[in-house]
Order: C-alpha cells, then sequence, then structure tokens
C-alpha cells in the first residue's frame, strides 16, 4: 500500500528536476536550452550580450540589440554611417560588421572595441582620426578586415595591432603617415593584404619589414616616396605576389615578387632606359639631325663674307646652343644601350648619379640660351622693322656684352640646382633622361618653385615678346605695302614674308605651349602620366634645336643665293675645262648679309656703301620686305 505513494512522489521530483536541467534537450516553458549540454536558461538572457551559457549558444543567431536611433541594422552588421557619431557606439557585443565611415571621430581610445569579439569586419574610413591608442583594438579577435583609410593618421604606435591574429586585410589609404616603426605591425600573423599608398612615407623600418607578417601577399606604397629601400627590406616577404611602388625602380629592391608594379613611368621601363622602339629610334634620329645642321651651319659660317658680322655672331651662338641638345640627346641614347634590357638594376643608382645632373644641366643650359637668344634675334628684327629710322641697333661692343650675359644666365640656370642639395634634392634625377620637367608635385617644394620660375616665368615671356614682336613686324610691313606701287609684287612678298613668319612663330608654339600646359596643369595638382611627359621631353622639347638651323639660315634667301652662286661658279669652271681653255678665276662672291636683309643694285655693292648701323637702317619698307622673302 505505500509503494503508490512513494512511485508518485519520485515521479513529481523527477519532472521538476527535467525542467531545470534540460534532460533529453527539453525545456520548459520559458526556458531555453544551452546547445548540446543538459542546461536550461530562462528566455531573458538569451541574446543579451553576455555568455550565460559558457559556450556562447545564448548569444548565437541573434540581431543586434538596441542601436543609437541614426544608425540601422541589417541582422548581425551595424551601419552607423554619415550619422556625426563622435565615440564608438555602444551596441550588442554579437555584432559581426560595424560601419562607421563619415563620421567624426578624432582618436580611437583604449578599449574602445573590447565587448566586440564577434566583430569580422570594422570599418572607419573618412573619419577625422589623428591617433590610435595603442589598446583601442585590443578584444577585437575575430576581425578579419580593418578599413583606416582617408583619415589623418600621422603615426602607427608599435604593437598597436597586437592580438589581432585573424586580421587578412588592413587598409590604411590616403592618410598623413610619415613613419613606421619595426613593431607596428607585429602579431599580424594572418595578414594578407596591406595597403599604405597615398601617405607620406619616406622610409621604411631598417629590419625587414614581413618579419612580422609571414602570410603577406599583396603590399602597396603607390604614392610615396620611400629613400632608404634595400635589397634586404623585401628579403622576409617569401609569399608576396603582388607589389606596388609609386617609381618602378623600386622594383628593382624586390626582385622575387612575381607582379611589380608599376613597370614603367612613360619614359623608362624595367628593362630599358627608354622605353619604346620609337623613343629609341627618335632620339638618334633627333640627336643626328640636330648637331650635322648646326655643326654644319657653324662651319659654313667662315666662308660667307659678310659686313654683318654681329649677325653672324648671334647666329653661331645659338647654333652652339642647339648643338648641345643634340649632344644631350646623343647621350641619353648611349646610356639606354648601356643599360639595354637590365636597366632596373641601375636606374636608382644612375638618376642619382653625378652624371645624370651634369646630362640635365646641359639640356637645361642649352633650352634657356636658346630661348634667350632667339628674343635677342627677334628684338632685334623687330626694332630694324618697326623702327627704321631710329638708332636703336646694338653696337659691337653692345652685341658681344648681351651675347656673353645670355651665356652667364644660362649656366647659372642649369647648374644653381648643384649647388643646394638640401633645397632641390636630386633636381635632375626625377626621371630617366634627367630633364627636369617636374610635372607632378615632388617632395621638394625648391625644386618646384624653381622649374615654374624657369618654364612659367622666363620661358613663357620669352616666348609671349617673340609672338607680339612678329606680329607687330608683319603689320608694320603690311601698312607700308599698302602704299606700294607695285601691289601685285608687293602682295606676293608680303605673303611669303608672312608664310616665314607663320613658320617660325609655329615652331616656338609648338615647342613650347605642351610645357606651358603641363606646368600650369602641376600647379593645380592634376595627375599627368608618365607617357605624355615622355612626348614632351623626347619628341617636343628638341623641335627648335633641329629646326633653328633650317628656319634662321639654311632656308634664308642670302644662304639660297650664295648656294646658287657657288654652283653657277662650279659649273662655268667644269665648261671652262671641259673646252680645255686656260683657267680663269671667276670674281669671288660676297654675300651682304645685313639685319634685315637688304636687294640692293650692283652699283650699291661696294663694301663701303653702308658704314653705319643708322645709315643701313635708312631703306624703304619695300626693301626691307624683299629682304625677307
Amino acid at each position: 500500500m505505500t509503494s503508490g505513494p512513494v512511485f508518485f512522489y519520485i515521479l513529481i521530483i523527477g519532472k521538476y528536476f527535467s525542467q531545470g536541467s534540460g534532460q533529453d534537450g527539453e525545456c520548459s516553458l520559458g526556458y531555453f536550452p544551452c546547445g548540446n549540454i543538459t542546461k536550461c536558461l530562462p528566455q531573458l538572457l538569451h541574446c543579451n550580450g553576455v555568455d550565460d551559457c559558457g559556450n556562447r549558444a545564448d548569444e548565437d543567431d541573434c540581431v543586434v540589440g538596441s542601436v543609437p536611433v541614426q544608425c540601422f541594422c541589417r541582422g548581425l552588421e551595424l551601419d552607423c554611417d554619415e550619422t556625426n557619431l563622435r565615440a564608438v557606439p555602444s551596441v550588442s557585443s554579437n555584432v559581426t560588421m560595424m560601419s562607421l565611415r563619415w563620421n567624426l571621430l578624432r582618436k580611437l581610445p583604449p578599449d574602445g572595441f573590447k565587448n566586440y569579439r564577434d566583430l569580422q569586419k570594422l570599418c572607419l574610413q573618412n573619419n577625422k582620426i589623428r591617433s590610435i591608442s595603442i589598446y583601442a583594438f585590443r578584444g577585437l579577435y575575430s576581425l578579419t578586415k580593418l578599413y583606416l583609410s582617408h583619415n589623418r593618421i600621422t603615426f602607427l604606435k608599435p604593437g598597436v595591432f597586437e592580438g589581432l591574429h585573424r586580421l587578412e586585410w588592413l587598409i590604411i589609404e590616403d592618410n598623413h603617415l610619415s613613419r613606421i616603426s619595426p613593431l607596428t605591425f607585429y602579431g599580424l600573423n594572418s595578414l594578407i593584404l596591406l595597403v599604405l599608398m597615398n601617405n607620406v612615407l619616406t622610409r621604411l623600418p631598417d629590419k625587414p619589414l614581413c618579419q612580422h607578417m609571414p602570410r603577406l601577399h599583396w603590399l602597396d606604397f603607390e604614392g610615396n616616396h620611400i629613400h632608404n629601400l634595400r635589397n634586404l627590406t623585401f628579403i622576409s616577404c617569401s609569399n608576396l605576389t603582388v607589389l606596388y611602388f609609386k617609381k618602378f625602380q623600386y622594383c628593382g629592391y624586390a626582385p622575387h615578387v612575381r607582379s611589380c608594379k608599376p613597370n614603367t613611368d612613360g619614359i623608362s621601363s624595367l628593362e630599358n632606359l627608354l622605353a619604346s622602339i620609337i623613343q629609341r629610334v627618335f632620339v638618334w634620329v633627333v640627336s643626328a639631325v640636330t648637331c650635322f645642321g648646326n655643326i654644319f651651319v657653324i662651319c659654313m659660317r667662315p666662308y660667307i663674307r659678310s659686313e654683318n658680322k654681329l649677325h653672324a655672331m648671334s647666329i653661331i651662338s645659338l647654333c652652339c646652343a642647339d648643338c648641345l641638345m643634340g649632344i644631350y640627346l646623343f647621350v641619353i641614347g648611349a646610356f639606354d644601350l648601356k643599360f639595354r634590357g637590365e636597366y632596373n638594376k641601375h636606374a636608382q643608382l644612375w638618376m642619382e648619379s653625378i652624371h645624370c645632373r651634369l646630362l640635365g644641366s646641359l639640356a637645361i643650359l642649352s633650352t634657356e640660351v636658346s630661348v634667350l637668344l632667339l628674343t635677342f634675334l627677334t628684338l632685334e628684327k623687330y626694332i630694324c622693322i618697326v623702327y627704321p629710322f631710329r638708332c636703336l641697333r646694338p653696337g659691337k661692343c653692345r652685341t658681344i656684352t648681351v651675347l656673353i650675359l645670355i651665356w652667364i644666365v644660362g649656366f647659372i640656370v642649369a647648374f644653381i640646382p648643384l649647388s643646394n642639395k638640401e633645397f632641390f634634392r636630386n633636381y635632375y634625377g626625377t626621371n630617366g633622361v634627367c630633364f627636369p620637367l617636374h610635372s607632378e608635385v615632388t617632395e621638394s617644394i625648391g625644386a618646384q618653385i624653381y622649374s615654374v620660375a624657369i618654364f612659367l616665368g622666363i620661358n613663357l615671356a620669352a616666348f609671349i615678346i617673340i609672338v607680339f614682336s612678329y606680329g607687330s613686324m608683319f603689320y608694320s610691313v603690311h601698312q607700308s605695302a599698302i602704299t606700294a606701287t607695285e601691289i601685285p609684287n608687293q602682295i606676293k612678298k608680303e605673303m611669303i614674308l608672312a608664310k616665314r613668319f607663320f613658320f617660325i612663330v609655329f615652331t616656338d608654339a609648338l615647342c613650347w605651349i605642351p610645357i606651358f600646359v603641363l606646368k600650369f596643369l602641376s600647379l593645380l595638382q592634376v595627375e599627368i602620366p608618365g607617357t605624355i611627359t615622355s612626348w614632351v621631353v623626347i619628341f617636343i622639347l628638341p623641335i627648335n634645336s633641329a629646326l633653328n638651323p633650317i628656319l634662321y639660315t639654311l632656308t634664308t634667301r642670302p644662304f639660297k643665293e650664295m648656294i646658287h652662286q657657288l654652283w653657277y661658279n662650279y659649273r662655268q669652271r667644269r665648261s671652262i675645262d671641259s673646252k680645255g681653255s686656260q683657267k680663269t678665276y671667276a670674281p669671288s662672291f660676297i654675300w651682304v648679309e645685313m639685319w634685315p636683309l637688304q636687294e640692293m643694285s650692283p652699283e650699291l655693292m661696294k663694301p663701303a656703301v653702308f658704314t653705319d648701323a643708322c645709315e643701313m637702317s635708312l631703306i624703304s619698307q619695300s626693301t626691307r620686305l624683299n629682304s625677307y622673302s
């Protein structure tokens, strides 16, 4: 009789314990099981941000709890973009993604994310973050991707990423990061991608870079001018397959990397100083044409007995300056042959060498002296045509003084950058052809200012003077031609003169306008592809040097008349010799070269007709028109 009540009490007690312990995976009403363990907890403890079960089963499959009003969530992902947050928000700890982009965060304090152990992706782009505490990321044991781009970070403290053992992506693009220590990336054992582009890094740690990042595959330093790269810098990066630099020659310090970019700067490549076959052919052709044309004119001058020795002196000076450009291109071509196929091994040493600096100085000397001489010659023409009845032309002493001053100014402009390396840095070593065009904002403000002063100061002013002078000269001649009696003949000569002036101004414009445009764009911080720089330096800049002998000597009327007279004398001698007659000598040809040149009657071809510059300038507009046509 007593066995019945005893059995009943045992049944009641067992049912009570089964409700609290979760046997057989079932919990009583108002409780939930803790995964695969025999434990039940009240539903109030589910998704409260605290691990009550001990195995975090009570926090699985939860959505984010309470969030700031301006934020919103998608499952376990929290989005607080553009919400004017000034601090990291406090939300449920089960969040897996947190986006805080375009906010007002200025610093990351210690333990700001310590409760978010499940956080896998953290986006902090486009804030105003300047400093990051050494313990700012403590507790983010599950974090795999961290974005810190477009902030104001200047320095990362050693060990700041310690504890992020699962981090695979670290993006610190477009900050003000100026240096990193050997321990900056300590603890990033799983890091695969590291982006540091568009910072202001100039030095890397002296120790091997990847000693704390053994799995690193992708590294981006693009936009940084790094000066202390060595062959040992990347020796520990055995898994590195993609590497980006600002300058292609840096790739020589990581020869084991399969893909190193960029491959070229538009002028040079990993293999050759001159990247393309067109550049290599063109540099030799222009060098030969420039040197031959100018040397030919220099050699021909002694055979032209000219009364106007001053103008001849100016032309010879111009040919000497232009010949230097031919020599510059010849040396560039020679070094391209020397480094053929392995330029990347020598690129950095070449651009920092004294040879490159002297070669760049030679190019600038040629350019500036040529520009100043063209301006001087143009002003001479302008004075003689527009003001023919004024004694304004320089005499012998003044002309020699001006020519000497022009060469002195050219030497000063060319060699000043070599005098102060701290101010100008490597002024001539910004590219493989050693020409300081500086089409981008360099690390040296002094070099940028000096380059602008030359190309947008001296050269632009000279170009404006030349264009204005030729325009005024043509207008003056045109006005005189209107009153001339022989209208058809004058119009024909005026058209010839117009064509000649047009080609002189056109070649100057073709050479200098692209350079002026590039300098203006660089001041506006517009990114200019290296290929354009290549075209300017190799294809456009030497145009004047190659064409000046043709424009100012070989196509002029006196030179053509001299060649015609020499050819006539030669045929006369051959005709006399073929007839077996006694050898006679034709009267010597005298080219009366004046500036401006004049057509004179045989009676006026006597040496003592014009003895004074002012006397020579007393000629009619018609005569001056004849001389230039």
